[in-house]
């Protein structure tokens, strides 16, 4: 019982960072448009544009990640999982590692105080909100697609403002930690340059 206790206290204060994202009522039409976003089935395709950027990105990414996700075939799909969530979505998959550092510390089951869970903290009324009640929001994707879903629709209603987007996903907009914390974690630890086009050989 007390390992118990100590896995649930160490869960939560993995997540002491995280705020949660405030229920706010929904047009049907704005309804209708997450419940889409979240329930398109994963297509086979990657969100690389190439194999190559896929091979250079992962072998940049996975050495940040692998003291936080020891086991390489997990860390990979995490990394995979999460370049297409954020390119689904318009986002910069770097930023988004940068908010599951800052929410959850890639804890897989974190739960914060106010109940957000997973690696992108993602509040339960979500699931409701959508009308997809039965959707487990501690599998990967499945986290993955509505941290990334959320965003997306607090940086259209904020008209492309990231600091504000952050703010209301942390729940605390309008104050700076919580977005600065993001932006620092997404460009010192997770920022990514794509190397230069490499030049074609000339044919002898």
């Amino acid at each position: 019982m007390r390992w118990l206790i100590a896995t649930i206290l160490s869960l939560s204060a993995s997540a002491a960072f995280a705020g949660a994202q405030i229920y706010e009522p929904l047009s049907a039409s704005v309804r209708a448009a997450l419940h889409k976003s979240v329930s398109d089935v994963r297509p086979s395709s990657s969100s690389f544009d190439n194999p190559m950027d896929a091979v250079e990105w992962l072998a940049e990414m996975s050495p940040r990640l692998e003291k936080r996700i020891p086991n390489r075939d997990y860390r990979m799909d995490l990394l995979r999982s999460v370049h297409y969530e954020a390119k689904r979505a318009g986002l910069d998959p770097q930023l988004v590692l940068g908010l599951m550092q800052v929410e959850s510390g890639f804890r897989k089951y974190a739960v914060s105080s106010a109940g957000a869970r997973g690696y992108m903290q993602v509040m339960p009324f979500w699931v409701k909100l959508i009308g997809r009640p039965d959707d487990k929001l501690f599998d990967l994707r499945t986290n993955l697609r509505y941290g990334c879903t959320i965003l997306r629709h607090y940086l259209d209603i904020e008209k492309g403002d990231l600091y504000r987007a952050l703010g209301r996903y942390n729940g605390s907009l309008g104050k700076a930690e919580y977005p600065n914390m993001v932006r620092a974690a997404w460009q010192k630890q997770w920022s990514y340059q794509k190397p230069p086009a490499r030049l074609a050989q000339a044919s002898p």
